[in-house]
């Protein structure tokens, strides 16, 4: 079993560009595609426990946010990021690299290859 995770969407290039980092570094690496396989609330929970950046910050502002009526104080808190991405897992910021018990969002792209090397 790999000891790194890359919660992946194959079609953001910042994810695909995450993934030939990782391969390029020698890392064996788990792909998870979390659209084909969304994580449940356990392990949204589990990933917010490891993620060095804000929680706040694992949901994409994106369009579709805005469409949904979503604002940042809909997703202050751990509990409202969770309950969002359950419903609405593309708004998951991608990628997300795990390795052992800490975990990063994959952007900017040089954040990967220093945090999967170290």
């Amino acid at each position: 079993m790999s000891d790194v995770t890359v919660l992946h969407n194959p079609k953001c290039s910042t994810s695909r560009a995450a993934v030939e980092t990782i391969e390029g570094a020698g890392v064996d690496a788990e792909v998870h595609q979390y659209l084909k396989q969304p994580l449940d609330e356990a392990a949204l929970r589990e990933l917010i426990g490891k993620l060095e950046d804000e929680p706040t910050d694992l949901v994409r502002r994106d369009s579709f946010f805005k469409d949904q009526g979503l604002t940042d104080a809909d997703v202050a808190t751990v509990d409202q990021v969770v309950a969002v991405l359950v419903e609405h897992p593309r708004l998951m910021q991608r990628p997300v690299v795990v390795k052992g018990d800490r975990a990063i969002i994959g952007r900017p792209k040089d954040r990967v290859a220093p945090f999967v090397e170290g």
